[in-house]
């Protein structure tokens, strides 16, 4: 299988997936369905276990790696504000695209059976706040809240930099498991092709194209809306922002996109993110180890800006709610500010859920949709984590610490790369 590079294995994964979902379904062969269903789960089940020791400890040595790199309030402020305008180009797609096809207008579905999704502390924007706050460190990490996760990261790592030298043993130690964890979940993702083909098989076996029928519209919305930000939207901001060729910037970041598109799940995808925007594009590996964990946790092009507005149109439609400028402008606000709610693993339902309580919506409609989720939440996630590369890949470029020598090499084959700590400690590591 090294002889295979890792992308065409997910690929041949994908196609042999996808084959077998097909005829699962065409056969009604039920231990196949099986077999699929559990092979997908125990991947997903394996990214899982290693999310909560991983954002912890990235978030927790990122901020504190901060002390390393020279500009880093202006690093990080750039980040931010390349991550806003993202997100607002993006949304933007999403709402034009939306106006166009009017993704509800005829939509035949009844919505007597839909119920609103059982998440507690998402309905409103207190609750989204108060519920970034743990209630006790325990609940964060037993019930997987990466939010929850994320801000006591944070607090830590801000506190270990207001320490200073008392808290180096905490920060060596912090460093030490997000290398074992990073190692072991590599070894997780190099089962992803097994992963790919039970995913993609299930999810074929399971709903076919019959489920598609009656939300096609807003189905294919979503794909050309993520695939429009992703084939136009990001190479022309390579192109004449960060002076990047969009064809080298896929090539060499093709095997964490393609890996997030069949996990779902920007987290699980977050070691080998990090390894291509390093080791493949040359951005410098300390400013990387703030931006893409950072990223990864709270940049959602795909779930947090274009899903939500199209959704948003949909549901509007559907039960016949008529929507203003107003509301347009504060889909775009709450897509833009509320981005963190997707948090890399929820997928987008908190965050349209937030959506439709801000806008008056029935929240019923969130229910409506939650059928074809796991086939819209693939463009989806490879959305979010192409725009995790781009945005580093841009500031890098601006600050001079991109590696031009490395981003015009040819691509490392990622075998062939030894295995580095997510981030670094002590001393800035050139690129």
């Amino acid at each position: 299988m090294k002889k295979i590079s890792f992308s065409l294995q997910l690929l041949l994964g994908l196609v042999i997936g996808a084959a077998l979902g097909f005829l699962a379904r065409a056969g009604e062969i039920a231990w196949l369905t099986t077999t699929l269903t559990e092979i997908g789960r125990i991947f997903v089940q394996l990214l899982k276990l290693a999310v909560p020791p991983l954002v912890l400890t990235a978030v927790v040595v990122s901020v504190a790696n901060l002390r390393n790199v020279g500009g880093a309030a202006r690093l990080a402020g750039k980040t931010l504000l390349w991550f806003l305008v993202t997100s607002l180009i993006a949304v933007a797609i999403g709402l034009g695209l939306g106006l166009v096809i009017n993704p509800g207008e005829g939509v035949t579905i009844s919505t007597a059976g839909a119920k609103a999704p059982d998440l507690e502390g998402a309905g409103t924007w207190l609750d989204f706040v108060t519920g970034i706050i743990p209630t006790n460190l325990v609940t964060a990490f037993t019930e997987l809240n990466v939010l929850q996760i994320v801000f006591i990261g944070v607090v830590l790592g801000a506190a270990a930099l207001a320490v200073g030298e008392a808290a180096e043993p905490f920060l060596t130690l912090s460093r030490s498991v997000l290398e074992l964890v990073q190692k072991a979940l590599w070894w997780v993702i190099r089962l992803a092709p097994i992963g790919t083909a039970g995913l993609i098989g299930k999810s074929v076996a399971a709903y076919g194209w019959d489920l598609l029928a009656p939300l096609a519209k807003l189905g294919a919305g979503v794909y050309i809306g993520c695939l429009l930000v992703l084939l136009v939207s990001y190479p022309a901001l390579l192109a004449l922002v960060g002076k990047v060729s969009p064809l080298t910037f896929y090539r060499n970041a093709w095997p964490a996109i393609e890996l997030a598109f069949v996990s779902r799940s920007s987290i699980g995808t977050l070691p080998l993110t990090q390894r291509v925007t390093v080791e493949r594009l040359g951005v410098d590996r300390d400013y990387a180890s703030f931006a893409v964990p950072f990223g990864a946790t709270t940049k959602m092009d795909g779930c947090a800006a274009i899903y939500p507005a199209l959704a948003a149109i949909f549901v509007a439609q559907v039960y016949d709610v008529p929507l203003g400028l107003g509301q347009y402008l504060l889909i775009a606000f709450v897509s833009v500010v509320g981005s963190a709610a997707t948090a890399g693993l929820t997928g987008a339902i908190v965050m349209l859920t937030l959506t439709l309580s801000t806008l008056g919506l029935p929240l019923e409609g969130v229910g409506l949709l939650l059928a074809i989720d796991p086939i819209l939440d693939m463009i989806r996630t490879a959305t979010n984590v192409a725009g995790q590369i781009v945005v580093p890949v841009l500031v890098a470029r601006s600050e001079g610490r991109l590696d031009e020598a490395v981003l015009n090499a040819p691509p490392v084959p990622l075998d062939d790369v030894s295995t580095r700590p997510l981030v670094t400690g002590g001393a800035p590591a050139p690129a």
